[in-house]
């Protein structure tokens, strides 16, 4: 038995759609159609991106005044992480788009590295937490891939 509800997995995997779906749309659809797609893609990038930090703070949040004095919730660099994909993915949607997209799927894949050590603060059984880390892999691996994706057919596919 899965340890994580079926609709997490669904919502979670139905999340690749927009980066799969718009970085084919980089790559095939005609002008203008195919910039507007690298747009979105960046967008899309970036919301996820911050969302990833995000989930620092909702942790953070839950156990705030219930951790002991010293826990690592009460740790301001859990705070501070939490903010720090966000900014990037600011910066990465005001600079050149495939440069953007390169520093988002880096960030993505930054955040997954960190964030490994991370989740099992998050989790009150090992089996979920091991269930996320693995969706959170295949995320970060097809995510990221269709980022870099998307810049390289900017770079040297289109004229």
């Amino acid at each position: 038995m899965n340890p994580l509800p079926p609709l997490v997995r669904k919502l979670a995997y139905a999340g690749l759609i927009p980066f799969i779906g718009l970085a084919l749309m980089v790559q095939l659809a005609p002008t203008p159609i195919n910039y507007l797609s690298a747009e979105s893609l960046a967008a899309y990038g970036a919301v996820i991106t911050a969302f990833m930090g995000a989930l620092h703070w909702g942790a953070n949040l839950h156990t705030l005044g219930k951790a002991p004095p010293g826990d690592r919730w009460e740790d301001r660099n859990a705070w501070i992480w939490g903010v720090i994909p966000a900014l990037v993915a600011w910066i990465a949607l005001h600079i050149y788009i495939p440069v953007g997209l390169v520093i988002l799927a880096s960030t993505l894949v930054i955040q997954r590295n960190i964030d490994a050590d991370t989740y099992q603060y998050y989790f009150s059984s090992a089996e979920a937490c091991g269930e996320f880390i693995t969706i959170r892999n295949r995320l970060t691996a097809v995510s990221a891939t269709c980022l870099v994706w998307a810049a390289l057919v900017i770079l040297f596919v289109q004229n």
